[in-house]
């Protein structure tokens, strides 16, 4: 995709040299404190938009709607100013098939449109706005500036980008592209700062007046977007909160540019066209609908684990095991016949038969579940008490049974403690052994093994493999 599309770009820049926008001194803009490197952003971004293109339901590159799109961004990425220029970025645009009201730039460039953003528009400055939103969030490198700033450096890649995909998406939709990303991590990416969304209102504008835009024309599609949101706030709104006074600094800022010209491009009858074809697909699905659509069964075509059902048999763990890596965070080795699927900052791994739905709520009888928590005490066994106290109030059948034994996991001071009761599901007894062990960034990591009391003893090696393979990879 990049390839294909970087002459089109260089074509763009030539052109844009030569037909230059005669414009006024706009608003000096420093970049937040970044320790990251531009290569940084640009792994990040390549990673996370392959599996985004994976999980997303996109509109083919030969489309006109994608081909359109495209043209529109390159434009807009060649009128960034040369001050926040970076030869390492290659910007990429593809829409997303889904209704919401949405765009998200990936760091190093990708970035990603709703057909339900372009639908929502009323010109193409207004959608133009919003991607040269998106394009000054990539250029100031924010993303990687908010993790610069909230955790510090220390903190790796992959764990940045899996904060990314949980943040891009976010809420259900989320869980589309975060199975096999960082776990757990997303939460000081949720949301832009409001000095973030600032700089990217004022730079935006900026953007939009060297391309021939109308600045105003961002401030516009602010308020569309607020209308449309029907009161109950539309998704992007969520990960880009209103710095306040938001139209009023656009407005401030589109007089200071005074661009000649300024407007040239807001109305197009290209754009009347696109929105014109796009109603003439089927209807586009939400971001809900997707994720809940995710997670299929090559095997059946149904949606594991939803669409599974708890069996009275399962199938024992395999003698053979493969690895499992969660980016930059952990590797374990589980039996090859078990699935994961990722779920609220945890992977689970299960069976065929031991993972579905009864009643409306998941179910789990055999397996492991692996993940990190937010906690509020770098106290090992504070925190532990916290989120077995969790599982006890969610699991009523569950008790207690005696006190913490210490151990290690993966190198680290670990607690664990087993819970036992009898299974609505099962019937049966169920063992519930619970390890927990504090990471470097204070939160908290759990390893959960499950199993019925009778057939433990089929699960001893391979939840002790699992203990015992545990590698912290930060």
């Amino acid at each position: 995709m990049y390839q294909s599309r970087q002459t089109r770009f260089l074509a763009l820049i030539t052109l844009l040299l030569f037909s230059s926008v005669a414009l006024a001194q706009g608003t000096k803009i420093t970049p937040p404190k970044n320790g990251y490197s531009p290569s940084d952003d640009v792994q990040l971004g390549r990673e996370a938009a392959a599996e985004v293109a994976k999980q997303l339901p996109l509109l083919p590159e030969d489309s006109s709607a994608d081909s359109y799109v495209e043209r529109v961004g390159g434009i807009l990425a060649a009128a960034i100013p040369p001050e926040f220029q970076h030869p390492e970025f290659r910007y990429s645009f593809s829409v997303v098939n889904a209704s919401d009201i949405n765009a998200f730039a990936l760091p190093g460039g990708p970035m990603f449109v709703n057909r339900g953003m372009i639908e929502a528009a009323r010109t193409e400055g207004e959608m133009a706005g919003v991607m040269a939103h998106e394009i000054s969030h990539v250029a100031l490198r924010h993303g990687t500036a908010q993790a610069t700033k909230s955790q510090g450096v220390g903190v790796q890649l992959g764990a940045i980008g899996g904060a990314i995909l949980g943040a891009i998406i976010g809420g259900n939709a989320g869980e589309v592209i975060a199975q096999g990303s960082q776990l757990g991590l997303g939460a000081y990416l949720l949301k832009f700062s409001r000095e973030y969304e600032t700089q990217a209102d004022v730079l935006g504008a900026q953007i939009l007046a060297r391309a021939g835009y109308d600045p105003m024309d961002l401030a516009r599609m602010f308020e569309t977007i607020e209308k449309q949101g029907r009161g109950g706030g539309p998704e992007w709104l969520s990960s880009h909160p209103n710095p306040g006074n938001r139209y009023q600094r656009i407005s401030q800022e589109a007089a200071k540019l005074n661009a000649a010209n300024g407007g040239r491009r807001s109305q197009s009858a290209e754009f009347s066209r696109i929105q014109s074809s796009l109603k003439q697909l089927p209807p586009a699905p939400t971001m809900a609908q997707i994720a809940s659509s995710g997670n299929t069964n090559p095997n059946t075509g149904t949606r594991y684990p939803d669409d599974s059902r708890i069996q009275t048999s399962v199938e024992p763990p395999s003698n053979r095991y493969r690895t499992f890596e969660a980016r930059d965070l952990f590797r374990v080795s589980i039996p090859d016949n078990w699935r994961e699927f990722g779920n609220d900052g945890s992977v689970t791994f299960a069976p065929d038969g031991a993972f579905g739905n009864r009643e409306g709520e998941s179910v789990f009888t055999h397996g492991s579940i692996v993940g990190v928590g937010e906690v509020s005490s770098n106290d090992l066994q504070r925190s532990s008490d916290r989120y077995i106290s969790g599982i006890l109030q969610n699991n009523s059948y569950l008790r207690a049974e005696g006190r913490y034994r210490t151990g290690r996991l993966g190198g680290r001071n670990a607690l664990m403690r087993r819970l036992t009761g009898i299974s609505n599901v099962t019937n049966r007894k169920e063992i519930v052994d619970i390890y927990t062990t504090m990471l470097n960034n204070g939160q908290l990591f759990f390893m959960v093994h499950v199993s019925p009391g009778n057939e433990r003893n089929r699960y001893t090696n391979a939840f002790e493999r699992m203990v015992q393979s545990l590698t912290f990879l930060q």
